[in-house]
């Protein structure tokens, strides 16, 4: 035995002064768009204005459609890796924990937490793995991305 809705009138709501202007239907379930790619000078790519960049955390974009994370440590300096943590194959980096071992910039990977340094992207407790470094600089307050290092 199945439930029937009763039937009702129903009310239809017209805007007061009988128009539809301003009243655009939106898409409930739009498209998914491709991902720009950020504008690319001399060889490097723009990620964002610095200011943007909180120090003590990372972000990931892409650069020559590879992801990318970016760097901003609590002294201000900047560093990109690759973002796949090699240890677990996903693409993660960015996430991680930002601080130092000895004086030494690293993040920790949010997975297995193994250690990178910063800046030569050498795995602190596995010598022997290595993440991609990239160039990172700032002209007229936005950070640039150059290919891989």
């Amino acid at each position: 035995m199945t439930a029937q809705a009763p039937d009702h009138d129903v009310a239809v709501r017209t805007h007061p002064d009988s128009t539809t202007d301003g009243a655009e239907a939106k898409d409930p379930r739009p498209e998914p768009t491709a991902p720009v790619a950020p504008p690319r000078t001399d060889g490097w790519t723009s990620v964002c204005p610095l200011e943007r960049l909180q120090p003590e955390r990372g972000v990931c974009v892409l650069v020559d459609g590879e992801p990318v994370a970016v760097f901003r440590t609590r002294d201000d300096q900047l560093f990109a890796l690759h973002n796949l943590d090699p240890f677990s194959g996903a693409s993660v980096l960015s996430r991680g924990i930002v601080g130092d071992l000895g004086g030494t910039p690293v993040v920790a990977s949010p997975l297995y937490k193994q250690h990178f340094a910063l800046g030569s992207g050498v795995a602190v407790e596995d010598d022997s793995v290595v993440v991609a470094t990239y160039p990172v600089r700032v002209v007229d307050g936005t950070v640039e991305v150059g290919g891989c290092g």
